[in-house]
This record gives structure tokens, C-alpha cells and sequence, in this order.
């Protein structure tokens, strides 16, 4: 196997230069998402109080919101005690993900870089590897494709219609 040569000039071809816009986006893609910090607010106007009551709830990664409760200046607003109510949902496995998938691409494109730098003299002379390296990633592309067929279709698992009921769905009807 060759030594690694740090060669800067694949970066001005389309493949390294996309390798570099692939891990900015990684880091725009975690950075953004982990560090997001939002709110929503209700605005309450009381019949018997004149002026209006602002209620917040603060919510942000990893987007549990069915634990971001809201929070009032005073604890009680038009007689209700505002401290039990929360948001509704939970999103946190899907911004774990895509944050987890954000990470892995970074390391990814890093060490795609360094091996696509660094040894750019055995990538060129070498007939084999190259073809090796793109039937490989074609295999998992593939694969993953395969998968998220196969999840997302009637092949997986047969339709509930029950589910949508629970979510606000219209009910089937018996003819």
C-alpha cells in the first residue's frame, strides 16, 4: 500500500469539492437542529380581568414536548392553575435521529476526504479499487432503498384501519 501525500488538487474536482459541500451541510444539518430552542405562547383574556395573561411553554432538542409545560406569571390565570397543561407530543426519537445521521455523515465526509486527499495516487493508478469502492456503496444503496420499500408498503405490516381513528381520522364505515 502507497504512503499518505496530502494532494489538495481533488478539491477542485466535482468529487472532492461536493465532499467538502456534504460535511458544511452535516455540520449546518446537527448544529442547527440540536442547538433549536423555541416557544409558544397563549395569549388569555379573562372576562372579569381587564388586561390579557401571556402563558409559555419552552420547548426545545430533543422536541419532548408532552414534558415542556406552560408557565405563568401568576400560577393562576381566570381561577385555573396553568402548571399541569403541556404541549402535545413527542418528537425526540426522530430529532435524535436525524441528529445521530447528521453526526455519522460528518465523520463520513471527513474521512472520506482525508482517504480521497491523502491517497489520491493509489485511487488513480489502481483500476479495481475504484469499481470496488462503487459497487460497495451501489450494495448499500440498494439495500437501503430495498428496506425503506419494504417498510413504508403494505409488505411490512397489513394497514390498521384503527389507527386512524386515534388520530382524528374518519371512521370506516360498514356498507
Amino acid at each position: 500500500m502507497s504512503s499518505f501525500q496530502l494532494n489538495l488538487n481533488p478539491l477542485k474536482e466535482p468529487l472532492g469539492f461536493i465532499k467538502v459541500l456534504e460535511w458544511v451541510a452535516s455540520i449546518f444539518a446537527f448544529a442547527t437542529c440540536g442547538g433549536f430552542k423555541g416557544k409558544t405562547e397563549i395569549l388569555v383574556s379573562c372576562p372579569k380581568v381587564p388586561e390579557n395573561k401571556t402563558i409559555t411553554a419552552t420547548f426545545g432538542y430533543p422536541f419532548r414536548l408532552n414534558q415542556a409545560s406552560f408557565q405563568a406569571s401568576p400560577v393562576n390565570v381566570c381561577n385555573i392553575s396553568w402548571n399541569n397543561l403541556v404541549l402535545v407530543g413527542d418528537y425526540a426519537s426522530s430529532a435524535q435521529f436525524y441528529v445521530t445521521f447528521a453526526v455519522f455523515v460528518f465523520l463520513y465526509c471527513i474521512t472520506a476526504l482525508l482517504l480521497y486527499l491523502g491517497y489520491t495516487n493509489l485511487y488513480r493508478d489502481s483500476r479495481k479499487l475504484p469499481m470496488i469502492i462503487f459497487g460497495f456503496l451501489n450494495m448499500i444503496l440498494w439495500g437501503g432503498n430495498a428496506w425503506f420499500v419494504y417498510k413504508e408498503t403494505s409488505l411490512h405490516s397489513p394497514s390498521n384501519t384503527s389507527a386512524s381513528n386515534t388520530q382524528g381520522g374518519i371512521p370506516p364505515t360498514g356498507i
